[in-house]
């Protein structure tokens, strides 16, 4: 064997445990699923015991083997569909909005002044108290449940993404000044990038508000949806299915803050050579 052929397969040999290592959980991703399990386990034993009767919650195993039942035939498949889809649409319907509006307040003390007392207003009013003026304005069809999640949505990315701009450091300007950036490249190469964290930080928030508003929004004259599952079953006193809903609702809202972590992490990689 020739000695460049050494040469190559040393980093091969080295960069194996290295990946192995970092496909193996950590101790402490380890450790918090134990809290989880001993919870899952005591709720199972308690409902197998009878201390916690099954009409007033399902034990694990029952939710469980409903889930599987409904996703055989479907019924939960189309639910999360109908529901991605609400809150997809009123995301991106909110999240426009509140960027494009704290862009607008963040740049000029015009657009602050015209935008943010009325934004502050309005972030004051009860969010689900609007649930009927929606209704009377948009009707009882997908519109009001859009709105009500679009609403949610702006007011977190709003407040992050304007204190974002507003705490980019003014110093920075005075470099673009020098660099004879327009007032385009100072938006691109300065003040969004400094906004990033804070920006990111608003989208996680949004997020969360955005599942909260559709679990409130599908209570609401729905035919179709996580919401009308866990009416119907409500009706029916089918505590497993509830839960089931219940339990989608927080793995969608897990998935979806995962995927911003992700996001962040990729987007702020150069932080990593700041932190101790």
């Amino acid at each position: 064997m020739s000695t460049s052929s050494l040469d190559l397969a040393r980093p091969q040999t080295r960069a194996e445990p290295r990946a192995a290592a970092r496909a193996r959980p950590s101790p402490a991703t380890l450790a918090r699923l134990v809290s989880p399990l001993v919870a899952l386990a005591l709720w199972q034993l308690a409902s197998g015991t009878g201390l916690l009767p099954e009409r007033l919650l399902s034990a694990p195993s029952t939710v469980a083997s409903t889930g599987l039942d409904l996703l055989r035939d479907g019924t939960l498949t189309d639910a999360v569909a109908t529901s991605v889809r609400r809150a997809a649409l009123g995301f991106l319907a909110g999240a426009a909005a509140g960027i494009g509006l704290a862009v607008v307040a963040g740049l000029s003390r015009i657009g602050e002044h015209a935008v943010d007392p009325l934004m502050q207003m309005l972030r004051a009013l009860p969010l689900f108290g609007l649930i009927p003026l929606f209704i009377l304005w948009f009707g009882i069809g997908e519109t009001p449940k859009v709105a009500l999640v679009a609403l949610g949505v702006a007011f977190p990315l709003y407040l992050n993404t304007f204190a974002g701009i507003r705490g980019v450091d003014g110093r920075l300007a005075e470099v673009a000044r020098v660099l004879d950036l327009s007032r385009l490249g100072l938006l691109r190469h300065i003040v969004l990038p400094g906004a990033l964290p804070q920006a990111l930080v608003g989208l996680r928030q949004s997020l969360g508000v955005a599942w909260l508003a559709l679990i409130v929004a599908e209570q609401v004259n729905t035919d179709a949806g996580l919401g009308f599952m866990i009416n119907n079953a409500r009706e029916f006193l089918r505590t497993d299915v509830v839960v089931l809903g219940l339990a989608v609702y927080a793995a969608l809202g897990l998935l979806t803050d995962a995927l911003v972590r992700l996001l962040e992490r990729r987007a702020l990689a150069w932080r990593k050579g700041f932190l101790a």
